[in-house]
This record gives structure tokens, C-alpha cells and sequence, in this order.
């Protein structure tokens, strides 16, 4: 045996990676794995040595390399989680996405759901959510609230008058430079609308990366649908500021659509279902007709779909205002009543009018469902206390002309759709300010409907539709499909100016524009401008359509409509450059992205010539190619599809939509091959994927592909006509003339009208800024967390010194020298610890530790001994009445060596020995000496020594049975019942031709579970080779009757 097995050993593989003899190969880690080489070492004592091959050193690289990508993989799992930030005007709520929690609300630090919109900026520190709140109290010129309504608006947008009526208490600067507005807090701090945006969305990373207990850079941010390009890109610069990745932009209002269609999956078919979404937030309201409908894909199939039809708002009918007319109501109320106390006037106190708005809002609430409500704040100015009632009645009549303009959203999303009430199943509520019971009264006569549909949650379902987006758009998570259609809200054209001549020598001015994005039509997609009529530098310009369906109001509000103006140099330089090519025109090629933001990918200069090939022989098999493919009617002109749109004519086009021009126009509008086409017989655009190609690449390829097309040899017009058999072998034939397309780019220079975006530098220090104050927030936290662990510690020590177990272990003079240090330490915290910074208070926290150490250790080790010292005991019981079972086990059954068991032995009475000989040893020592008896050295000893019997238990569970002699029948020698023990261990003479190592016969799995064998009948088994097997079966059961019969 010894020399067979290390034949074996030898004759390991040396490729195999572990060391020859091992057990065969397991995961790292495993227990059989470790057994295995427990196993060889212990059957190496006294017996054979085993020679281990070195690893090869490509070996050891490889698994290194294989080391470093786990580690990578368990890096990147950490990052998987994902974002959203359904960002109201009042409050916000954050819902993330990570592996094993799928779309859950954040909570907050107060445990809430919904944290408040508010910063407070004070000279060094900051607050945020319900803490900012608290303080708008006290400090309310420090507090910012309501801030999105000045994002991306200039100085003379009447929505900053508006805030500045509304919190005169803000002072407003103005930017020179992009004629926007900034919080001036103090002459030292000053913050743009985009910072203090930017401060509140890394507030609600922290919080998610909190809850998620991980790192989140990725989002997706909802923003009203009635945002314009310049607010959007405000946000989004925000977003950067706050080193967050912007997965989207989405709009709120298709957020809560999204949510709606996802957990009401099973209800949609094919069949459409219109739905209307009425959302009365506190700073707006969106009303928004949506079709669902299952729709087929070419990725998925049958998928279902969400279409944004029609969309209506009003930009400032919300809570807000409502909760401002009922501060104004309870500042005149007060007023009225300190009338004949010559009292200053309450609006003039910008502490008072916070606390009344807040006291205005919780009223609005309560009257919501009340028909009337004590209004009371205690000590509102000059230590006055102020009381009022307030009813129902009054409060609709303060708001009776903020409740007339409740229909006017909806019949707005009526008229974009171009549908009736008749076609809308369902209304449904979202928003805080729906819950108003006059907003429901008139929204619902508005309708005609008999009941509003409540069945959503209302303030978090536009956060759960973003984060299922985001889900989406991650790399890490895959969810189930849900095509969304979102719909332009504000079109988009592009305008230019040519010289034509409408006689001979007379010469004009001719202005034209063709619409980019149509009013409610689908995004994102790509588009594709064509001028045809330019060979040198020349402009257009890219502007907001007609908006007429905007109020006179709301398109001061709205702002520029100019876009950009975009200036092109390069045109005449590519027409020398290729003098000889036919111009296809100047291509400019346009993208509104997902979150609706346009950019103007790249221009180009286009030309294409024809090329004519020498005459060559053609191969066989190419010969063979073309009359296959002639057969077939295969090959296409490279014209057919210029630009992977459908076939336009390059020379003479239709104007585009909306134009009013003469057909004669050369001017070609049309979508690139990814776009979403607007009729709805076409196939729908495929879903948006968050690894899409960054922007012009999709479009670059598809030129490329033209490229490619356009170089193979034509097989129809050209070649000549269809059907005509190839030329004999051998015979030259003359290669028809192929197009050859060259692109030049052209230079472009944007000037944006509506709102600069800014500089880089500036961005960069606004970035910097806002990591400052990060850093020196968390410099304060961690400031704070010492000093309460310094003072914690002294409160906590200075009670321990008057405990039993404590005394016990201590004299006198160390409790007292304890005592005043801790004493000194607390007089120096209220003292001097205000201004130390967080080094000192951690030192002075070590300092005190290093102090109380021997103390707490006595302590902790007598609180330690009588757990470890039963555990001890029961071991050592164990373990010695293990080993005097296994001596008992029969030679011939014997599986332990003697060696093992020695071991075993050894080591049993070596633990016995010490720990009587350390608990003897302890019991001589005082209590306030440092103790022998450790806890760390008892369970040493029972590691090493349940490291010994668990060797032993492995080895008896993985040991195979040594087999049983046999007799001459062939069955097994089996003693009588009444044999001694001498007589079972003797030998049996096996028959001739039979070795030892030979295999026992197999007993039947009837008789090894322990069933009798007449109890149960075999199972018949149809089919050819059944009946061998039950025979055997019958067999291999009557023979162990046949042994006990003799």
C-alpha cells in the first residue's frame, strides 16, 4: 500500500496547480479541501514523506492576475446602486435601486420619507431638510427656500419680481455676466441659484449612499415638463456641481406615468387606455394625458408603452400661493388686533411672517379636513401671542380665483392631443395640493366624471418611476421592458436667411424656416438638416416655434426664444478643396437627448463623384456571385438610401413641416435612422439603453455605411439590365463606375441667446466651492462625534469607579488618581475644549483610555472566566470520553492509528494540567494584580484542542469501510450470534482467485434504509431490461435470510 500510493503521488498531474496527493480539487476555502491536507500531513507521521512540487511561476501570475480581477468584481459590486431624486419645490424624495433592494423611498436622518427643500448657509455651517426648516425660525434671511423658480431665469423674468414679493427678506444680486440672480447672505457669501441646487442634491446622496450603505454617482432627476432648454441645462450644471453622473432628466410628470404603467403591468393590452394625470404640487400644477397600449418591438416583442399625448400647466398655481394668501389673511388678523397699540406693522418682521407661513401651511392642512381651525403661534413679535379662527369658507374665499384656474391646465392637454373628455378613462391625482377638497370639487366638474382616481401615492410615485428609469438606463440591473414616448413640449426650428434672384441682375433677401422638433412630437431622437444651396460661410439660427398656446403672462415668464446662432466657416474652403466633386449639400445634424436637452452634434460638407475602375478579369466565383444575385434581383443603387433615411431627392425637395415656402426650396429636413418616427403606422423607436453611443455616433456610422455601399459596383442602372447571363471565361469586362464620397467637417461657432451657459473656470470654482463646505461640514461632524466621545467617556467612567466589580479590582489610590484625571479632563472640556480642534480631543480621549486600561481589563477578564472555563470543562469531558470510545473499537475495524490517539491523549492531559496549574497559580494572586488566568489563552487551548478531535471525527466520516470476507457461497461470513469477541477477529480464508481488495456485493437500497424485505413488493419497471433487474433485486434480498438460516 505505502508503495502503491506513492506511486500515485508521483504520477500527479504537475499542471494541476496543487501539490501531488492532494484530495481532488474543491473551492478555495472549502472544508474538504483543508481535511485533505490535514489528512496527508497526519499519515506523514512515521510513515512516508511526501514530496511537494514547486508551482510553476506562470502559475503563481495567472492566479494573481485571476486574484486581481475578483477583486475588481467585488470592488465594482460595491458602486451597483442607483438613484432618483424626484426634486419638488417644497420637498423631495430620493428612492434608490441597489442588488437585493429593489426600488425603495430613502429615509431621511429623522426617519422620514419626504425631506424638505431648504438650505440654511451660514458663515460655518450648514443645514439641510428638517433641520434647515427649523432654523428658517431664527435665521430667515440665512434660509433659502423655493429657489428652483429662479433657475435659468435672467434679472428681468417676472418670476424673480415674483420671489422677491414673496420673501422680501432675500437680498437678490445680479450676475453682469449672464444677467442672472444670487443669494447674498452675507458681504462674504454668495451663492448662485445652481450652487445651492447643486448642495441640496449632494444632501440627497449622502442620504442614499447612507441608506444604501455604499457609494451612488448614478441618478436620475425629475424636473417639471414645462422646463425650457436654459432651465434644463441649469440643472443639470447643478448636477455636475455636485459630482453627480445625470442618467436623465426626466419629467416628473412621465415619471409618475411610468410608476403608474409599471405596477398596473397585467392591465395593459393592446387595446389603448387613456389616462389623465392631474398634479397639484406646491409651486405648479402639469396636467397630462397618457395612452397606454402593448406595442411590438424588434428587441423585445410584445412590450408595453406609455405615449405622452397631451400635456396642460400653470406655472404658479400650486399650495404655495394658497399658503401665502392665509399668511396674509393672519398677518392682517394680527394687525387688527394690536391696532390701538401704535405696533409696528407684522410683514415688516421677517421671523414673524416665517412663522406665520409655517403656521399657514400646517393650517391649510388641517382644514382641509376640518370645516374650521384654531390658528396660535406663541410669542409671534414683542413676546405677543397670536390667536385666530380660521374656517373652511374663508379660506376657499381667500383662494377663490386661484380654484377658477384649476381647469385650465386640463383643457390645455385636451387641446395638444386633440382629444375630448369622452376618450379619458380615468382622471387620477398626484401632488400635495390635490388633497384640498375645493380642488377636487371643481377638478371634478371640469372632468365630468362621477370620481377622481386616488389609487396612487401621491407624493412618492414620480420617485419610484425614476429609479425604475434609472434601473433601466444602468449597466448593472436589467428590469422588464416599458417602451416611454415622451412628447415635445416647446417645438424647435431652425431659421436662416439666403440671397435669391427673382429676375436677371435683381438680387433679395429671402428668410426661411423649417421646424426641427414638433410640438408634442417624440424623444429623443436625431435629426438631419441639409442646406443645398450654400458654397460659402454662412449662419442660421435655432429657435423656440410657435407658442401660441402660451399665455401672454407665461411667455414673459418663458423667456428668449431665441436659442442659438450657430456660425459655420470652413463651406468655401471644402468647395476648393474638392472642385471637381458634386456637392450633396451641408449637412448639420441635431440631437434632443433624453433628458431634452438639444445639441448640435456636428456639420458637414458632402460631396460625391463618379469613379471609373479599369477593366480586370473576373474570378469564377465572382462571376458566379452575379448571376446569383441577378436571379434574385439582388444589388441596389447606392442613392436608394442616402443617410439610412428613407429615399428623399437631393436636387429638388418638398419643404419640411410647418414651412410656407415654394416647394423650389434646397433645403432637406429629415430624421436619422434611430429617430422615433411620428406616424404611428411606423415601427416605434427602440427603447433608450443607458450604454447608448455617445452623441454623432450612430450617425457617423450610418455615414460610413453609405461610404461602403456607394464603393460596391452598381447591378442595376449602371451595370446594365437584370437577367443577363455572365461573359465567358476568360473575356475582360468593364466595371461600371461607382460613387465616391468624400465628407469635410465644418468649423461651427454657437452664440446661445436664451441664457450663457457657464465658463468652465467659473464652474470649476463653483465645484471647488461647494467640496469646500462639504469638507468643512464633515471636519465639523467629526469634530463633534470627539468631543461627545471624550465627554461620554468621562461621564461613563467617573460611574463605573463606584460599582462593586469595579471596586473590587482596584485599591483606593487608583480610583482616585482615576478620578481626578477624569475631574481635570472634564473642567478642561468646558473650559478650553470649545476651541480645540479634533486632534486634541481625540488625544485627550486616548489619554484617559491608556489611564483606565488595566482597570477595565481586570474587569473584563473576570466577567470572562466563568463562560470560558465551563467551555473548557464540557471540552475536555468530551474529548476524553471520545478518545476512550475510540480505543474501543475493534482491531479489525479500527481507523485510527495509534499515533492519532496518543496525540489526542497528549494533548488532553497537557490542557488538564494547565489549567489546574493556573488556576492555582491565580488563586495566589490579589484582585488588583494584572491576572494570569487570560480568556484568550483558554481559548487558545480549545482551539488546539478541538483542532484534535475534529481531525479525528473528519477522518472517521470520510474513511470507507474496510470490505468483508467472504465464503465460499459467496456470500458474507457472518458470526453467530453468540460469538465472542476473539472469534470475530479472526481471519477468513478467502477462495482461490479471490484478493482481498476485492469489491463486497452490493446489498439492495430496501435493506440498507432498514425495510424488511417482504414487506414490500418491487416496483415494476416497463420496458426491455426490467426483468434482469428484479431478479437481481429478488436476489440480493433473499440471500441475508439464507445467512441468518444458517
Amino acid at each position: 500500500m505505502p508503495g502503491g500510493r506513492q506511486r500515485n503521488l508521483e504520477a500527479a498531474d504537475p499542471e494541476a496547480g496543487v501539490a501531488p496527493g492532494a484530495a481532488p480539487s474543491l473551492p478555495s476555502g472549502s472544508f474538504t479541501s483543508s481535511l485533505s491536507k490535514k489528512t496527508k500531513r497526519r499519515h506523514c507521521r512515521g510513515t512516508m514523506t511526501v514530496k511537494v512540487r514547486r508551482q510553476r511561476p506562470r502559475r503563481r501570475v495567472f492566479w494573481a492576475l485571476v486574484a486581481v480581477l475578483l477583486a475588481d468584481l467585488l470592488a465594482l459590486s460595491d458602486t451597483l446602486a442607483v438613484m432618483s431624486v424626484d426634486l419638488g419645490s417644497e420637498s423631495m424624495k430620493v428612492a434608490i435601486v441597489k442588488p437585493g433592494v429593489p426600488m425603495e423611498i430613502v429615509l431621511n436622518k429623522e426617519s422620514r420619507r419626504k425631506t424638505p427643500v431648504i438650505v440654511t448657509l451660514k458663515e460655518n455651517e450648514r443645514f439641510f431638510g428638517d433641520s434647515a426648516a427649523s432654523m428658517a425660525i431664527k435665521n430667515p434671511k440665512a434660509t433659502l427656500r423655493y429657489f428652483q423658480h429662479l433657475l435659468g431665469k435672467q434679472a428681468d423674468n417676472p418670476h424673480v419680481a415674483l420671489y422677491q414679493a414673496r420673501f422680501p427678506e432675500h437680498e437678490l444680486t445680479f450676475d453682469p455676466q449672464r444677467q442672472t440672480v444670487h443669494f447674498q447672505i452675507s458681504p462674504q457669501l454668495q451663492f448662485s441659484p445652481e450652487e445651492v441646487l447643486g448642495m441640496v442634491l449632494n444632501y440627497s446622496r449622502s442620504l442614499a449612499e447612507d441608506f444604501a450603505e455604499q457609494p451612488i454617482k448614478d441618478a436620475v432627476i425629475t424636473v417639471p415638463v414645462f422646463f425650457n432648454q436654459a432651465e434644463r441645462r441649469a440643472v443639470l450644471q447643478a448636477a455636475r456641481m455636485a459630482g453627480l453622473k445625470v442618467l436623465q432628466l426626466i419629467n416628473d410628470n412621465t415619471a409618475t406615468a411610468l410608476s403608474y404603467g409599471v405596477f398596473r403591468r397585467k392591465d395593459i393590452n393592446t387595446t389603448a387606455q387613456n389616462i389623465m394625470f392631474y398634479d397639484m404640487g406646491s409651486g405648479s400644477t402639469v396636467c397630462t394625458i397618457v395612452t397606454y397600449q402593448m406595442v411590438k418591438t424588434k428587441e423585445a416583442g410584445m412590450q408595453p408603452q406609455l405615449q405622452i399625448r397631451g400635456v396642460g400647466f400653470d406655472r404658479t398655481l400650486g399650495g404655495l400661493e394658497m399658503e401665502l394668501r392665509l399668511r396674509e389673511h393672519l398677518a392682517g388678523l394680527f394687525n387688527e388686533q394690536r391696532k390701538g397699540q401704535r405696533a409696528k406693522d407684522v410683514r415688516e418682521n421677517p421671523r414673524a411672517m416665517a412663522k406665520l407661513l409655517r403656521e399657514a401651511n400646517r393650517l391649510k392642512t388641517v382644514l382641509s379636513a376640518n370645516a374650521d381651525h384654531m390658528a396660535q403661534i406663541e410669542g409671534l413679535m414683542d413676546d405677543v401671542d397670536f390667536k385666530a379662527k380660521v374656517t373652511r369658507v374663508e379660506f376657499e374665499e381667500l383662494c377663490a380665483d386661484l380654484f377658477e384656474r384649476v381647469p385650465g391646465p386640463v383643457q390645455q392637454a385636451l387641446q395638444s392631443a386633440e382629444m375630448s373628455l369622452d376618450e379619458i378613462e380615468q382622471v387620477i391625482l398626484v401632488g400635495g395640493a390635490t388633497r384640498v377638497p375645493k380642488v377636487q370639487e371643481v377638478l371634478l366638474k371640469a372632468v365630468g366624471k362621477e370620481e377622481l382616481g386616488k389609487n396612487i401615492n401621491a407624493d412618492e410615485a414620480a420617485a419610484m418611476g425614476a429609479v425604475y428609469q434609472a434601473a433601466a438606463l444602468s449597466k448593472a440591473f436589467k428590469v422588464k421592458p416599458f417602451v416611454v414616448r415622451d412628447a415635445v413640449v416647446y417645438p424647435i426650428l431652425v431659421e436662416f436667411t439666403r440671397e435669391v434672384e427673382e429676375e436677371p441682375g435683381v438680387h433679395s433677401l429671402k428668410h426661411n424656416k423649417r421646424v426641427l422638433f414638433s410640438r408634442m412630437g417624440p424623444y429623443p431622437q436625431r435629426k438631419v438638416i441639409t442646406f443645398n444651396r450654400y458654397s460659402h460661410d454662412f449662419n442660421f439660427h435655432i429657435n423656440y416655434g410657435d407658442l401660441g398656446f402660451l399665455g401672454p403672462e407665461d411667455l414673459r415668464v418663458f423667456g428668449s426664444q431665441n436659442l442659438t446662432t450657430v456660425k459655420l466657416k470652413g463651406v468655401g474652403d471644402s468647395f476648393k478643396k474638392y472642385p471637381d466633386y458634386e456637392s450633396k449639400g451641408i449637412k448639420a445634424h441635431f440631437n434632443l437627448d433624453e433628458s431634452g436637452v438639444l445639441s448640435l452634434d456636428r456639420v458637414e460638407s458632402v460631396f460625391e463623384t463618379l469613379v471609373e475602375d479599369s477593366p480586370e478579369e473576373e474570378s469564377t466565383l465572382t462571376k458566379l456571385g452575379n448571376t446569383i444575385s441577378s436571379l434574385f434581383g439582388g444589388g441596389t443603387t447606392p442613392d436608394a438610401k442616402e443617410n439610412g433615411t428613407d429615399t428623399v431627392q437631393e436636387e429638388e425637395e418638398s419643404p419640411a413641416e410647418g414651412s410656407k415656402d415654394e416647394p423650389g426650396e434646397q433645403v432637406d429636413l429629415k430624421e436619422e435612422a434611430e429617430a422615433p418616427v411620428e406616424d404611428g403606422s411606423h415601427p416605434l423607436p427602440p427603447e433608450p439603453k443607458g450604454d447608448a453611443a455617445p452623441e454623432g455616433e450612430k450617425a457617423t456610422e450610418k455615414e460610413n455605411g453609405d461610404k461602403s455601399e456607394a464603393q460596391k459596383p452598381s447591378e442595376k442602372a449602371e451595370a446594365g439590365p437584370e437577367g443577363i447571363a455572365p461573359a465567358p471565361e476568360g473575356e475582360k469586362k468593364q466595371k461600371p463606375a461607382r460613387k465616391q464620397r468624400m465628407v469635410e467637417e465644418i468649423g461651427v461657432e454657437l452664440v446661445v441667446l436664451d441664457l450663457p451657459d457657464l465658463p468652465e473656470d467659473k464652474l470649476a470654482q463653483s465645484v471647488q466651492k461647494l467640496q469646500d463646505l462639504t469638507l468643512r461640514d464633515l471636519e465639523k461632524q467629526e469634530r463633534e462625534k470627539a468631543a461627545n466621545s471624550l465627554e461620554a467617556f468621562i461621564f461613563e467612567t467617573q460611574d463605573k469607579l463606584y460599582q462593586p466589580e469595579y471596586q473590587e479590582v482596584s485599591t483606593e489610590e487608583q480610583r482616585e488618581e482615576i478620578s481626578g484625571k477624569l475631574s481635570a479632563a472634564s473642567t478642561w472640556l468646558e473650559d478650553e475644549g470649545v476651541g480645540a480642534t479634533t486632534v486634541m480631543l481625540k488625544e485627550k480621549l486616548a489619554e484617559l483610555r491608556k489611564l483606565c486600561q488595566g482597570l477595565f481589563f481586570r474587569v473584563e477578564e473576570r466577567k470572562k472566566w466563568p463562560e470560558r472555563l465551563s467551555a473548557l470543562d464540557n471540552l475536555l469531558n468530551h474529548s476524553s470520553m471520545f478518545l476512550k470510545g475510540a480505543r474501543l473499537i475493534p482491531e479489525m475495524d479500527q481507523i485510527f492509528t495509534e499515533v492519532e490517539m496518543t496525540t489526542l491523549e497528549k494533548v488532553i492531559n497537557e490542557t488538564w494540567a494547565w489549567k489546574n496549574a493556573t488556576l492555582a497559580e491565580q488563586a495566589k494572586l490579589p484582585a488588583t494584580e494584572k491576572p494570569v488566568l487570560l480568556s484568550k489563552d483558554i481559548e487558545a487551548k480549545m482551539m488546539a484542542l478541538d483542532r484534535e478531535v475534529q481531525y479525528l471525527l473528519n477522518k472517521a466520516k470520510f474513511t470507507k469501510p474496510r470490505p468483508r470476507p467472504k465464503d465460499k457461497n459467496g456470500t458474507r461470513a457472518e458470526p453467530p450470534l453468540n460469538a465472542s469477541a476473539s472469534d470475530q477477529g479472526e481471519k477468513v480464508i478467502l477462495p482461490a482467485g479471490q484478493t482481498e481488495d476485492a469489491e463486497p456485493i452490493s446489498e439492495p437500497e430496501k435493506v440498507e434504509t432498514g425495510s424488511e424485505p417482504g414487506d414490500t413488493e418491487p416496483l415494476e419497471l416497463g420496458g426491455p431490461g426490467a426483468e434482469p433487474e428484479q431478479k437481481e433485486q429478488l436476489t440480493g434480498q433473499k440471500r441475508p435470510l439464507k445467512n441468518d438460516e444458517l
